[in-house]
């Protein structure tokens, strides 16, 4: 299936802070998720959404007012492996947001039952949808609907929502731990979440951590007056430049990172998930969390988890994955049909984003992480 590329040159976007504030209270008060599909929908000129998180053990899901009813028949009813544009979207594995286009290039949405059952009932027809697949073996879709009369999703917009995405994905995933329930108290929310993490102030102190991280001492070095540092020392000082960017810059210096062993193999993602608004209520006095995500080693890592380690565009991504499997630029140059001088680009911004300084160094950091079947 042919896929157009995600729109590269995302920095010159302008993006709502407080969209993306409010999408990090949706991380850990789900009851916020409609609101956050409903501005993203009111973005792109759509009538709303619906976020699904499917586990190996059940379906869970949100969205607008206006297709919860919908939604419940659709997964009560065993619809779900039968839809085609879920299946589609899936298998495409796509590191940002499709549409029509992209899911069926022929135009046959007819054999899809979604469509004619759901969408085409509801005078729906016409979306913008992306699947973020974490390293926890979750699987997350994330769409947005338009009206049938309204025509297709132009490629401006879906631009708009890629440039978002990164937000999203720290966000769905999570949510997604937190099973979209509400959490009571802070160490309730860090025993929900289900992988180790802590909860820090705006000066770096620990406020609470859960047991899985406290275990983490091939990883964590815990320091006097309740702080803790990585024994990565260059995934440490990221963390702590986004410890002090938090309490200034905001969710824009939001970044996920890698955390190597002491062979250094990385073997980690550490998210730092900044804490925004009303989810304060349940956070009081905190700046973010510390999420630590296990990774395992394989040839290259997959494209889409290369991209949210650093906030890579579709493109950095996968020349940084091809890196590590070993191509030359003339080689990702002809496989990527563009020219070596737009492949040195790219080059030159996955450096400057992995804060390596030669080609080899990144190979070298990337080789080998892939979502792992399990915690």
């Amino acid at each position: 299936m042919p896929l157009r590329h995600c729109n590269e040159n995302q920095d010159d976007l302008q993006i709502d802070p407080d969209l993306i504030d409010k999408i990090y209270e949706a991380a850990f008060l789900p009851e916020l998720w409609p609101t956050v599909l409903n501005r993203l929908a009111r973005m792109i000129d759509a009538e709303g959404g619906w976020f699904m998180a499917l586990s190996p053990e059940r379906q869970r899901f949100t969205g607008s007012e206006i297709f919860i009813d919908a939604l419940t028949k659709f997964v009560d009813n065993g619809w779900l492996p039968r839809t085609e544009r879920v299946r589609r979207g899936i298998r495409a594995a796509h590191p940002g947001f499709l549409t029509e286009a992209d899911i069926f290039p022929d135009g046959d949405m007819a054999s899809d039952p979604f469509y004619r059952a759901f969408l085409w009932k509801g005078g729906f027809g016409w979306g913008a949808g992306t699947v973020i697949t974490a390293p926890t073996f979750d699987t997350m879709l994330l769409t947005l609907e338009r009206r049938r009369d309204r025509g297709p999703v132009e490629a401006e917009h879906v631009r708009q929502l890629d440039a978002l995405r990164p937000h999203l994905a720290r966000s769905a995933l999570m949510a997604a731990r937190l099973r979209m329930e509400r959490a009571r108290a802070v160490s309730q929310t860090l025993a929900l979440i289900g992988l180790p993490a802590l909860v820090f102030d705006d000066r770096g102190k620990v406020l609470v951590a859960n047991t899985l991280i406290e275990a983490l001492g091939e990883h964590l070095c815990w320091r006097a007056a309740d702080r803790v540092s990585l024994k990565d020392r260059h995934a440490d000082a990221q963390f702590q430049q986004a410890i002090a960017r938090l309490g200034g810059e905001g969710a824009a210096s939001v970044r996920s990172l890698a955390v190597r062993d002491s062979l250094h193999r990385p073997c980690r993602v550490a998210h730092v998930i900044p804490i925004r608004g009303d989810a304060r209520q349940i956070f009081h006095g905190c700046l973010g969390v510390l999420l630590l995500t296990p990774v395992t080693v394989s040839n290259a890592p997959p494209v889409e988890l290369v991209q949210s380690l650093f906030d890579l565009t579709a493109s950095e991504a996968r020349v940084a994955r091809s890196l590590a499997s070993g191509n030359s630029l003339d080689e990702i140059a002809v496989s990527g049909s563009v020219s070596r001088n737009t492949v040195r680009t790219h080059v030159r911004r996955v450096l400057e984003k992995t804060g390596c300084r030669r080609q080899a160094e990144v190979a070298a950091i990337l080789s080998g992480i892939v979502v792992p079947r399990g915690n």
